[in-house]
């Protein structure tokens, strides 16, 4: 395996890897289409488009009578010429639930437009090259998307996770002996998190140089590879410098491992075993609420908020390019605007 001074670099170089496994899969002229989008697009994105190109030339070959006789791989420009707006109607209703190798899969309104976009840029991208006549794609509507109930966590709530770390309750025989091991780790991870709203992704990321105490000042890796400092406050200082001092005592920790958080094994921590780590905790303590480590930056995002009454530092601090997204996500800003001029307006003079 290749080494990397950067998890972040590991991590695009193994989805890369995956990706040009899938275009062996696909129409050779896909491979046109992922060079046209490689400088515009990051590693998972293209990642996501192969699978879903994957999905749709599946679907196109072996459930549409006018391509049956075609393979995955033989399909040719002049065939995705011939696909039709009724051919994706039929596919996004197809999306509701299909089997691929025994398995059944299902896709909400959120799946269906995302797979419904990566068909639209497959079809626009050819058509600007003048290699197809029309972009059908453009007749379909986007799926309306039904958005979720926001989730997160109040203000006690907080403080009984924190606890949880430190003082656990109902938890397993097994969840308790791991905890006495990884008590600081998890304590100073739920706590950075709370504290800053940064992504798992980010989070897993970090190196141990990556952290400045002098300033309180933390550089994380953003979506599509920009780096910035977010500081945390002299709470979360003090759970990281708890945990680090004690990482530093443990003697089989390899030399050259940079990672702030490390699994049992010594090794960086992954996506996966923080999210685990997250619903572990929640669920002993919070059992009514589906708390993941979004869920956490959806509460910082809210408490921030309500500090600073400023949804552009908000939306800065978050990573949010688009300040929309920052309103679409944390509906209790809205909620507390609306409140804010509730007496605003007068029906009689005092």
């Amino acid at each position: 395996m290749k080494e990397f001074d950067n998890y972040f670099k590991e991590r695009n170089y193994k989805i890369t890897k995956k990706t040009q496994q899938l275009l062996t899969e696909l129409p050779f002229f896909c491979n046109e289409f992922f060079r046209g989008i490689e400088n515009q697009t990051t590693p998972l994105t293209q990642f996501n488009y192969a699978q879903d190109l994957k999905i749709f030339f599946n679907f196109l070959t072996t459930e549409i009578i006018e391509f049956n006789n075609i393979s995955i791989k033989d399909f040719s420009l002049k065939n995705l010429a011939e696909v039709t707006a009724t051919h994706i109607e039929i596919f996004l209703n197809y999306l509701s639930g299909y089997f691929i190798n025994e398995n059944y899969i299902t896709n909400n309104e959120k799946g269906k437009a995302r797979k419904l976009a990566t068909i639209r840029s497959l079809l626009k991208y050819f058509y600007k090259k003048d290699k197809i006549p029309s972009n059908v794609s453009n007749k379909i509507d986007t799926p309306k998307i039904h958005e979720k109930e926001i989730v997160r966590l109040e203000v006690d709530e907080v403080v009984k996770l924190i606890n949880q770390t430190e003082n656990p309750v109902n938890l397993t025989k097994r969840q308790y002996s791991y905890n006495k091991i990884t008590q600081k780790r998890d304590t100073a991870l739920l706590s950075l998190l709370l504290g800053t709203g940064i992504r798992v992704s980010e989070c897993v990321g970090i190196n141990l140089e990556d952290i400045d105490f002098k300033v309180n000042g933390l550089r994380i890796t953003r979506k599509g590879g920009n780096q910035v400092v977010l500081y945390f406050s002299d709470e979360v200082a003090k759970e990281l410098i708890s945990y680090i001092s004690e990482r530093e005592k443990n003697p089989n920790i390899p030399q050259n491992e940079k990672a702030l958080f490390l699994s049992i094994q010594n090794k960086r921590i992954g996506v996966r075993a923080v999210e685990k780590l997250v619903k572990k905790y929640s669920q002993a303590v919070i059992p009514l609420k589906n708390i993941t480590p979004h869920k956490l930056r959806s509460t910082y995002g809210t408490n921030l908020y309500r500090e600073t009454n400023d949804i552009y530092i908000v939306a800065d601090v978050l990573g949010h390019k688009d300040v929309n997204t920052t309103r679409k996500h944390y509906a209790a800003i809205s909620e507390d605007a609306r409140r804010s001029v509730a007496n605003k307006v007068k029906l009689r003079e005092d």
